[in-house]
Formats: structure tokens, C-alpha cells, sequence
């Protein structure tokens, strides 16, 4: 199996929060703590689901969620920004982290994911492959190769022995989806899990190669963080059963660590 594991400035975090996450369950008035949780932008719809699960088990805890891609995570988190928690969609981005001292050196797998091309509704552009996308009058847009997703993409062409001239490549799945969802791309490499949030908006069509390249998505606790003890009680959320029943439902597979 091909692995997508191995393949600037900072937000402020006022914005950064109220940008791409917030509190999970909207309390902050009854707040006496606070949970920053640093999330790839695949994980928004599971984590949310289950930010607002932990604000119902902590009375008084509120957990506030910055969703972006792996890498500009990584970056403020180098940068300093606060944050207790960071969940990335490959081993990659946290094992640059750890070698600064800014992660742990073994965070727990707790999901993983894979690679499958979006269109419009109905296909109007007939792609049944992966190899389809190589087609020079087709607009196709994909991550940045230091995104996991543009790294999965990248380690794709490998296997298959396509090159792509993508139209863009952008800084997160969830920006790939958008262009698609807008009409400004034919096609799109994002994750299932994001193809199968947005089966009202596209149509997906999977390929078997897929199955070559998987993302690992690792979650830890940071060492900087402020509520060390609440952060390890979200990733045991996460890592645990409530949280593997969330993440299925919404399509992501469990690697073997976490079974």
C-alpha cells in the first residue's frame, strides 16, 4: 500500500475562531472553561457533533473548534497560537511538530480516510475514473501537494501512473469541494467523508486506487496545553466508542489501533 503519511502567517485567533469553528454548543454565557480544539476541515461535521456531546457531559466546559487544513494548523500551533488539542488528517503534519517539541511523539490514530472525485450532480462531464481527470479540457482542482489531501492526491498519481494539470490547488478539502459545489471546477479530489456530507450538492465517483493511499488522522494533546487534564478527557472522547460510532456515521474508517 502507497501511504499519503509522509508526504504563513498567523491568524489571530480571535478571528481564526470565529471564522472556522466557535463553540460547539453555543453556552458561552454559562462558561467557567475553555477547550481550543485545532481540527483538520474534514473532521468539522464529526467534531462539532461531538464538541457539543462533551459540552453536555462538562457543565461549565465550552469547546471552541478552529477547522482548517492540517498544515496551516500546524504552522500556528509553531507560530503559537493557543490551542489544547490538534487532530490532523495525516501522520506527516504531527510528526514535524513532535520533532520540534510542539506535539508528543506517539499521538493516537483514530480515524482514517481516502481519496474519491466529486463532480456536479448527475456527472455532466462523464468522469468514471481516475485516469478521466487527466483529460486537458477538464477543469479539475485539488489540494496543495503539503496538504494531506494534496500529498494523497500526489501519492494517487503514483500508483496509477497519471499525471494531473490541475486547474487550482487549494489550501483545504473543504476548498476543493467548494469550487466544485460552485461550478468553477468539472472535477475534484477531496475525501469520502467530505463527498458523502455533500450528497446533495455532488455526485461522487469513487476508484479503486483509492484503496492504495490512506490517510491516518492522528489527535493529541499538546504540551502547551492550558487544561491538559479536559484535553485528554476530548481525545478519549474521540479515540473511544462514542467517538468511533460518530465517525463512522460519517464515513471514515477506524485504523487497526483504534479497533
Amino acid at each position: 500500500m502507497t501511504s499519503a503519511r509522509a508526504l504563513p502567517a498567523v491568524v489571530a485567533g480571535v478571528v481564526l475562531l470565529a471564522g472556522c469553528g466557535g463553540s460547539a454548543g453555543g453556552n458561552a454565557g454559562a462558561r467557567e472553561r475553555e477547550l481550543t480544539v485545532f481540527a483538520a476541515a474534514s473532521l468539522r461535521a464529526a467534531f462539532t457533533e461531538l464538541g457539543q456531546r462533551f459540552e453536555a457531559e462538562h457543565p461549565g466546559v465550552g469547546v471552541s473548534f478552529s477547522f482548517a487544513g492540517s498544515g496551516d494548523l500546524a504552522s500556528q500551533v509553531s507560530e503559537g497560537a493557543p490551542a489544547d488539542v490538534l487532530a490532523t488528517a495525516d501522520t506527516a503534519t504531527m510528526q514535524r511538530l513532535a520533532r520540534d517539541g510542539l506535539a508528543p511523539e506517539q499521538p493516537a490514530l483514530f480515524a482514517t480516510n481516502t481519496l474519491t472525485i466529486v463532480t456536479a450532480p448527475g456527472n455532466p462531464a462523464g468522469v468514471t475514473s481516475f485516469a478521466d481527470l487527466a483529460d486537458p479540457g477538464l477543469a479539475v482542482v485539488v489540494c496543495a501537494e503539503q496538504v494531506p489531501c494534496g500529498a494523497a492526491a500526489r501519492a494517487v498519481e503514483e500508483v496509477t501512473g497519471t499525471a494531473l494539470s490541475p486547474r487550482s490547488e487549494e489550501a483545504s478539502v473543504t476548498d476543493v469541494l467548494a469550487k466544485v459545489v460552485a461550478g468553477e471546477a468539472d472535477a475534484g479530489l477531496v475525501y469520502a467523508t467530505d463527498a458523502a456530507g455533500a450528497a446533495d450538492r455532488v455526485a461522487a465517483v469513487p476508484f479503486p486506487e483509492a484503496g492504495q493511499v490512506v490517510n491516518d488522522y492522528p489527535i493529541a494533546v499538546l504540551p502547551d496545553a492550558g487544561s491538559p487534564g479536559l484535553a485528554q478527557e476530548f481525545a478519549d472522547l474521540v479515540t473511544g466508542e462514542a467517538g468511533r460510532a460518530v465517525l463512522a456515521a460519517a464515513g471514515f474508517g477506524l485504523p487497526p489501533a483504534a479497533t
